[in-house]
């Protein structure tokens, strides 16, 4: 089992383990939501992760249409988890909540429409969209 949470604690995750879908997102609301040029999120399917504490929910419309559902620590501020209206049996976890260096690699890019100019996610097989991993728009 992997352990995500906040920075103060009070919201926490317990997961199955690492995951092969992490992903960075490039996207204006992901550079809003992290605070920094982009976010990498790790997805798991809803089932199989544990919530524990009681976060907050900010509603949003995400870049591909649907709402995602960002939920985060009342206390601290940090986000730990979403989850998009689009891919409801899906939860995103953040990977800076998981803290551990050893964690993959991100083995997709979306969004790249909106990456910062010197940012490069590379790596062996990384797909690199400019917009969401969906569309047929890879470069």
């Amino acid at each position: 089992m992997i352990d995500a949470r906040c920075s103060c604690g009070a919201v926490a995750l317990s997961l199955p383990g690492q995951s092969s879908l992490v992903v960075a997102c490039h996207c204006i609301d992901c550079q809003r939501r992290t605070g920094a040029p982009f976010g990498v999120g790790a997805f798991y399917p809803a089932e199989t992760v544990t919530i524990s504490g009681t976060p907050r929910e900010f509603v949003r419309d995400g870049g591909s249409g649907a709402k995602v559902r960002s939920f985060f620590c009342p206390d601290c501020g940090s986000t730990v988890y979403w989850k998009a209206d689009k891919h409801p049996t899906m939860i995103g976890v953040a990977v800076g909540a998981i803290a551990d260096p050893s964690y993959p690699a991100p083995i997709a890019s979306v969004f790249e429409q909106s990456k910062h100019g010197w940012v490069e996610i590379n790596g062996a097989g990384v797909a690199h969209f400019q917009q969401s991993g969906a569309a047929k728009n890879s470069k």
